[in-house]
């Protein structure tokens, strides 16, 4: 290591993994997200690298899952000995007590770190969400909303959210005390002695709010304060990066902002989405209108293991890219599409339709030998890309106007995805064009 390691970070999904690798990479913080805890032999091929992340499933997975994958995870990342270890959660916190238990995570990451209060920090301004007197906010289409009243995640498939205040949306996950620092207080003259305070009452967590540009400034100077006083686990959003980054060039710990080569078009594209998203919806009808070929699959056919089906697709989809076309195959157009409920009995569903799709993109990469390819949709992503081959990723190009969602370079043993360009977009991420910007590669 040629410098101090600054973070160690663990993504619930993949899409919320390589939002954090970018929001690091735009300030100047190298950073490499592997796809599992690295052997002694990956990490060595990053030696550089300040901010090592390992891009996870648990936004969709059980609590048993949790204390059975998680424990190591966590204990891996106290051991790397990073100033600040972060559980990187969605910033619209939609979770439940039995899928993706944000609580339960934090409680076991609160016992692998020594029993010190964990900060939970959410409001990220740069994505148009604001925690205010610890209540969430979210932008949609211009106008922002009350979480549990926004159009989209109050109707979220799995984990709709019924619950704005995130101390009363945890009571239901896990059984720890949560402190509030909200932003007057952190705005305050003495916010450091509130928070000083809030510490010395041992809570299980603290939770800071960000509303706007100074809350976040203040917000990252706390964390690092809470860091040095034992509290190095946090649970948040990547609004976490955006305010430790704040706090890191005020002191001089990160220079100047990085800067990335432009991609240059690309002929052909191929993209698999099984994002139920209104936002998805529109961007596959964009795309469609500028020459896309968007071919709809049944994800039943994945759940039940219809190779027939699967091989039709896969043929049509070569077809069209071995015609010079570009191809998305989406499983749903949005939400009113969504087979959720009819398939919600078939045990581990979702996850065979992610890998099914991931899959489907390794063929159509090794088959058309394409150089850049798109999965849409965050727990889609979480299973489709380790059906490539790639164990880790690393910044190739953000995307500052629609942060979330950066073009990133694959690292595979295979050499038909070792140095892909490859983007991986969650359901609410993008303007109407994101596609079609992926392939013009600006």
């Amino acid at each position: 290591m040629t410098s101090p390691l600054l973070l160690t970070f663990y993504g619930d999904d993949l899409t919320g993994s390589t939002d954090v690798m970018e929001a690091l990479a735009l300030r100047g913080v190298e950073t490499v997200l592997f796809l599992d805890v690295p052997t002694e032999a990956q990490r060595a091929r990053f030696p550089d690298a300040r901010a090592i992340g390992v891009a996870g499933t648990s936004r969709s997975e059980t609590p048993g899952w949790m204390d059975e994958n998680l424990t190591p995870v966590f204990l891996w990342m106290a051991q790397e000995g990073a100033e600040i270890s972060h559980y990187k959660v969605c910033s619209t916190f939609d979770s439940s007590a039995a899928i993706g238990s944000i609580g339960r995570a934090l409680e076991i990451g609160h016992a692998a770190f020594g029993g010190h209060p964990v900060p939970i920090l959410v409001g990220a301004p740069q994505l148009k969400r604001y925690t205010a007197f610890g209540h969430l906010f979210a932008a949609y289409r211009g106008e922002v909303f009350r979480i549990d009243r926004h159009p989209v995640m109050s109707r979220h498939p799995v984990t709709p959210m019924r619950e704005a205040d995130l101390r009363r949306h945890l009571a239901d996950q896990a059984d720890l005390t949560i402190a509030l620092l909200d932003h007057l207080a952190l705005g305050g003259e003495e916010a450091d002695q509130v928070a000083d305070a809030a510490h010395a009452a041992r809570p299980g967590a603290i939770l800071l709010d960000v509303l706007d540009a100074a809350s976040q400034r203040a917000a990252g100077r706390q964390l690092q304060r809470l860091a040095r006083a034992g509290s190095r686990f946090v649970v948040g959003s990547s609004g976490v990066e955006y305010a430790l980054a704040e706090s890191w060039r005020e002191d001089g710990t990160i220079g100047a902002p990085a800067r990335f080569a432009p991609l240059g078009a690309t002929e052909r594209l191929a993209v698999v989405s099984g994002s139920c998203s209104p936002t998805t919806e529109r961007q596959i009808r964009h795309a469609e209108s500028e020459g896309f070929e968007a071919l709809a699959f049944d994800p039943r056919h994945f759940v039940n293991g219809d190779s027939a089906a699967v091989e039709a697709m896969r043929a049509q989809a070569l077809a069209h890219l071995e015609a010079g076309r570009s191809v998305i195959v989406y499983t749903a157009l949005g939400p009113e599409s969504d087979l959720g409920a009819e398939i919600a009995g078939s045990d581990g569903a979702r996850h065979a339709i992610g890998r099914g799709l991931g899959r489907l993109q390794a063929d159509l990469v090794r088959q058309a030998g394409l150089s850049r390819a798109v999965i849409a949709g965050g727990d889609t992503s979480s299973h489709a890309l380790r059906q490539l081959g790639v164990h880790a990723l690393t910044p190739r190009l953000p995307l500052p106007d629609t942060p979330g969602s950066p073009v990133s370079t694959a690292h595979s043993d295979d050499p038909a995805f070792d140095g892909l360009e490859i983007a991986l977009k969650g359901g609410q991420v993008g303007h109407d064009d994101y596609f079609v910007r992926i392939r013009r590669g600006s």
